[in-house]
């Protein structure tokens, strides 16, 4: 998965995180995701639902390879995949969709807070 714009402006550039500075990387100047640059954000969609479409999977392999024991252990291993849309409103005036993973998220609610 890929941190990056995914409408908007900005669409298609990459959000990094580099030595504690969170920004978009749109070429020669840098957009900085921080307070003096976002009016606004809203968290759009997190993918921690979809997981469950693996648990179901996992069970079911563990189902049938182990009984009742593999059925409960493959779905309680299902894995979050960690996947969040956020819509950025920036002082600007500019919008953006990102999509970014656990660690930029966290990184970027911080940076907002």
């Amino acid at each position: 998965m890929a941190n990056k714009v995914i409408a908007g402006d900005y669409n298609g550039f990459l959000v990094s995180n580099s030595f504690g500075s969170l920004y978009i990387a749109s070429g020669w100047h840098p957009v900085q995701l921080d307070k003096n640059n976002i009016e606004s954000y809203e968290l759009i969609t997190d993918e921690h639902r979809k997981s469950a479409a693996s648990g179901v999977t996992r069970g079911l392999v563990g189902g049938a390879l182990l009984g009742p024991v593999g059925l409960l252990a493959g779905g309680l291993s299902a894995k979050s995949k960690g996947t969040y849309q956020i819509a950025i409103q920036f002082k600007d005036g500019k919008k953006s969709l990102i999509e970014v993973d656990d660690k930029i998220y966290k990184a970027l609610i911080k940076k907002l807070f």
